[in-house]
């Protein structure tokens, strides 16, 4: 705010916030619990949508997006062949690819890798869905390491494919597997050599999370049948809490706030809060009022938001009771930025709204890209949204004045 002189009166004008232009170089962002910091962005816009900035073919698939230094990374699949593709996150031009066989069937019309890639400074990881690990420089493409999970392991990808996303700590990559004896491995992120393998639990559909407990940096992965919680440095399981699901499909990413942990499924199962602590996690509440099929929650303000199979739920976290429900989005995938949530519908349709246990408070909506089953999460990164069907890409702008 600032004032300006006018006669004998002061005018009051209200200025846009400047940008916080911030990157995303990983499933959920760079904290993996689907907020940026971001600020100053555009949630308001006409009828018509944002300005659309690009749109490109980056292959069919779920894949989604990472943003780093300019650059941004995806995946796709065309006539049985993966491409790891690099864009220039402003134009959408291309600046590398590096394609590979890989067979995309899926039993229910699903093809393509899940996968988002994971930016580590001059590094990008990603795999593919039947394992395919790739280790590349980020600005050339060059392949640095690479490995074959199902040989390396003797792992048999699950039923709908490899999903869940690589996540860097320190100086090593963790990764579900699901083979026996290494449920989760850790690899070195230079070299690409093993650190530690562990378990011998099958796998579903999520992504590792990493926090602290005490002293000791903490692991927690929701395997298909159970959420289990290793030791970073070597493996050793700390926890485990049974978590059996129809399908094994255990897809959300777990969210850890402090000693709490929140899991959801969909297929009809519902979340629970876990307290952790001494011995085996402990059931705070659990119910059927968010069952994430594929995509997780965001925690603000102590309000879960997310969606309860083809509804959009705000939930309170402490108690697990409903506040607001909004179903216009169907089974739609949402992240958040600066007090709002960035939400998508299974048919194309962005919109905004105030991240508010009042009530659901719409900003915008408009249509920015076509077709069915779209379920890959937006991503806001420094000004721009982007958003993706099972083939197109889209880059709109949101920078704000």
């Amino acid at each position: 705010m600032t004032l300006r002189r006018r006669g004998s009166g002061l005018v009051f004008l209200a200025l846009a916030s400047p940008l916080l232009a911030l990157d995303w170089p990983q499933w959920r962002g760079p904290a993996r619990h689907g907020i940026s910091r971001e600020t100053g962005w555009t949630a308001q816009w006409p009828a018509a949508g944002p300005k659309q900035l690009w749109k490109a073919s980056v292959g069919t698939g779920l894949s989604g997006v990472s943003v780093a230094q300019g650059r941004l990374y995806t995946m796709g699949n065309d006539a049985e062949i993966d491409t790891v593709v690099c864009l220039d996150a402003v134009t959408g031009k291309l600046v590398w690819k590096h394609s590979y066989p890989c067979d995309p069937f899926d039993p229910n019309g699903y093809p393509g890798p899940r996968c988002t890639p994971t930016v580590d400074g001059d590094r990008v990881y990603t795999v593919s869905r039947l394992g395919h690990l790739f280790c590349f420089d980020a600005a050339t493409g060059k392949v640095i390491w690479a490995k074959e999970l199902p040989k390396a392991y003797r792992a048999k990808p699950p039923k709908w494919g490899f999903a869940g996303s690589p996540l860097i700590e320190g100086k090593i990559l963790l990764l579900e597997v699901g083979a026996k004896g290494a449920a989760l491995v850790a690899l070195d992120k230079v070299t690409g050599d093993e650190v530690w393998k562990a378990g011998d639990d099958a796998a579903g559909y999520s992504s590792p999370v990493t926090f602290a407990a005490g002293d000791t940096r903490v692991v927690a992965m929701l395997h298909a049948k159970a959420l289990v919680g290793r030791r970073v440095t070597d493996g050793v399981e700390l926890w485990r809490h049974p978590w059996k699901t129809d399908y094994d499909v255990n897809a959300a990413t777990p969210i850890v706030s402090g000693d709490r942990i929140f899991i959801s499924s969909g297929y009809g199962h519902g979340g629970a809060l876990l307290h952790l602590g001494a011995g085996a996690p402990k059931v705070l509440w659990e119910n059927k009022a968010m069952r994430n099929q594929m995509n997780a929650c965001v925690l603000i303000d102590g309000h879960l938001y997310g969606f309860d199979e083809k509804v959009l739920t705000c939930l309170d976290f402490n108690t697990g009771a409903v506040k607001w429900t909004e179903s216009k989005y169907g089974k739609g995938s949402l992240m958040a930025a600066d007090g709002k949530l960035i939400l998508l519908g299974d048919r194309g349709l962005l919109g905004t709204a105030q991240a508010t246990p009042a009530g659901y408070r719409e900003i915008a909506s408009a249509q920015v890209i076509g077709g069915k089953d779209v379920w890959t999460v937006p991503v806001l990164a420094n000004g721009r949204i982007y958003v993706r069907s099972k083939a197109d890409l889209v880059g709109v702008d949101v920078g704000g004045k």
